[in-house]
């Protein structure tokens, strides 16, 4: 029978469940299960009354044939209005390895933080409800995690073994969002938004109590802290169909996420973050100052992303889409350099602030061929592309932009060495 409803904030309470949570069952002809290893797949769901049924069934059958492991379906429903909630209870109370998890509240991250933090299980993993990734990917997934060899495991749309079918919105976007990853903080996995992952849940459960955020950003936000406490990271390529009804808001999403990486790249330079480093990487050391250096840069890089992407909105709404990029280039690059030369290579007073100004307008110059060439290339691919669309080649190419204004301002500009001879 299904308990009422509960407030996901109410934890002595717990979420509303409904069927039982038993591991994979025996059957004729289904593969042998491992019994001692348990992986528990959620799959958060908001307003999927039409496809929630078609998705669990095709996940159960592909599970139940092919997976050699104990396993558990969640639907975790994310405050759906519509009978989301009713389809989810129906199909826990027939099949033995679902169950179903409402939350009052909104939020990917929100059911993934209460489903994962309170699994016994010892992989947990989720997948989205449109089952846009292929499940012959799901084993490869899970095994390194089994077999302890790595802590988190993610399905990679842009690995070069990936197949996709999306459209160049989409596929630009993504990229977009993955080289700024890169740029600014230094991150070295490939795909942080792909709706496929999994990890090991006594790993998950220390990062969970650090990640803030629980909407869309809080995947990459897991994966970063991971990252940055030694963890490994395994990417499986996928083969990934779009799914032509998602209702994601790509230019909120894509302001949120500028938001998030700037929160954690400020916790990161500040120390906030606390978590236990695995033995093998204790021995591990950045080159001396490139540590703070690539740290300092993210944060400074992230505002002056941010200060960029609201320039330009503001200016693009009085002159062409060239103009409102130079100006708000311009505007922030100066300050770009003025804050790196500060904070980044720790140089004080006016002696030379001039000169290296204009040593960084060479990476002005860079950053501005660059955007302009992605404007011109955008109006002749899509000539009726909207300023969102505008927006995210911009960002492309300034993320491209900045990798090269590192190299130049540690390299070139503010090089000890050159200091030294001067």
């Amino acid at each position: 029978m299904t308990q009422p409803a509960t407030s996901e904030t109410d934890r002595d309470a717990g979420p509303a469940h409904a069927g039982a949570t038993p591991s994979g069952g025996f059957r004729a002809g289904a593969p042998a299960r491992t019994a001692t290893k348990l992986v528990e797949v959620v799959v958060p769901v908001y307003n999927e009354e039409h496809v929630l049924e078609s998705c669990v069934r095709k996940l159960h059958a592909y599970l139940d044939e092919t997976f050699p492991y104990d396993y558990r379906i969640t639907v975790a429903d994310n405050a759906s209005i519509d009978g989301t909630w009713a389809v989810a209870c129906a199909l826990a109370a027939e099949i033995p390895q679902v169950r179903a998890v409402h939350l009052d509240l909104k939020g990917r991250g929100r059911a993934l933080r209460q489903v994962w933090g309170d699994s016994a299980a010892d992989v947990v993993a989720y997948m989205d409800v449109d089952l846009s990734t292929g499940l012959e990917a799901f084993l490869p997934l899970v095994a390194p995690l089994l077999s302890g060899h790595s802590d988190l495991a993610i399905g990679s749309r842009l690995h070069r073994g990936s197949a996709v079918v999306r459209g160049p919105k989409r596929e630009f976007i993504s990229r977009t969002y993955n080289v700024l990853l890169r740029a600014t903080m230094a991150a070295k996995f490939s795909d942080a938004q792909c709706g496929f992952k999994a990890a090991r849940t006594d790993v998950v459960q220390r990062l969970l109590a650090e990640v803030e955020d629980n909407a869309w950003f809080f995947d990459t936000e897991l994966l970063l802290l991971a990252e940055r406490s030694g963890l490994r990271i395994h990417e499986v390529p996928v083969d990934w169909v779009d799914d032509p009804d998602s209702r994601v808001d790509i230019v909120r999403t894509v302001l949120d996420d500028l938001k998030g990486m700037a929160r954690v790249a400020r916790r990161s330079l500040s120390g906030a973050t606390r978590l236990p480093v695995p033995p093998r990487v204790r021995q591990a050391r950045l080159a001396p100052g490139l540590g703070w250096q690539l740290a300092s840069f993210a944060v400074v890089g992230t505002l002056s992303t941010l200060a960029y992407v609201l320039l330009y909105l503001g200016m693009r709404q009085l002159m062409p889409a060239l103009l409102a990029n130079a100006l708000a280039l311009a505007v922030t690059a100066v300050a770009n350099t003025a804050l790196n030369r500060r904070f980044t290579f720790g140089v004080t007073g006016s002696r030379d602030a001039l000169k290296h100004q204009v040593e960084g307008g060479i990476a002005f110059l860079i950053g501005l061929g660059l955007s302009s060439g992605a404007i011109a290339l955008l109006g002749v691919v899509q000539p009726q592309a909207r300023h969102g669309a505008e927006l995210a080649a911009l960002v492309a190419a300034n993320a491209l932009a900045t990798l090269v204004r590192f190299v130049l301002l540690r390299v070139w500009v503010f090089s000890p060495g050159r200091a030294a001879r001067g």
